[in-house]
């Protein structure tokens, strides 16, 4: 059986949780150094199980060959009542294995995930990522996001 590097995606299954969990790791470690209220070790952002078995939700994964080297996932969400749009596609649990970035994964993982939600009807997706994440506000920028708010806080202890 020849085995290609030709990058692949697919809806993730339970089968895909053990390397799914160890890529939420990853995120929080990747964003740790730009929020200090992370809470220590081990935490976890996301229901992941869930996701995966929501009607409401697509997890997604890309593939090299045959191993899972990315991921990302859609989730609807209703919208704030004041807001033309009923309901809006939340992204997140981005994730490229470090030695495949910058190969164009996280670019089709979204635009798969796009595809999922205009086949849900939905008009906007919406996603939080860190201001002083650089390489991560340049790949969504590149794909076609902008900044529309921006949180911001005050330790007052």
């Amino acid at each position: 059986m020849e085995v290609t590097n030709e990058l692949s995606f697919r809806p993730a299954t339970l089968d895909d949780l053990p390397i799914l969990l160890d890529f939420e790791q990853g995120i929080i470690a990747a964003e740790r150094p730009f929020d200090t209220t992370l809470a220590p070790n081990p935490i976890h952002y996301y229901d992941l199980e869930a996701l995966i078995k929501s009607e409401d939700a697509e997890v997604m994964v890309a593939i090299v060959g045959e191993e899972v080297v990315g991921s990302g996932y859609a989730n609807l969400k209703k919208s704030k009542p004041y807001l033309t749009q009923k309901y809006h596609a939340y992204l997140g649990f981005m994730f490229v294995k470090p030695e495949h970035r910058g190969k164009g994964i996280n670019q089709g993982l979204t635009n798969e995930l796009i595809s999922w939600a205009k086949s849900k009807g939905l008009m906007e997706i919406i996603l939080e990522v860190y201001d002083k994440n650089a390489p991560a506000l340049r790949a969504y920028e590149k794909a076609g996001f902008t900044k529309n708010l921006v949180e911001m806080r005050l330790d007052i202890s």
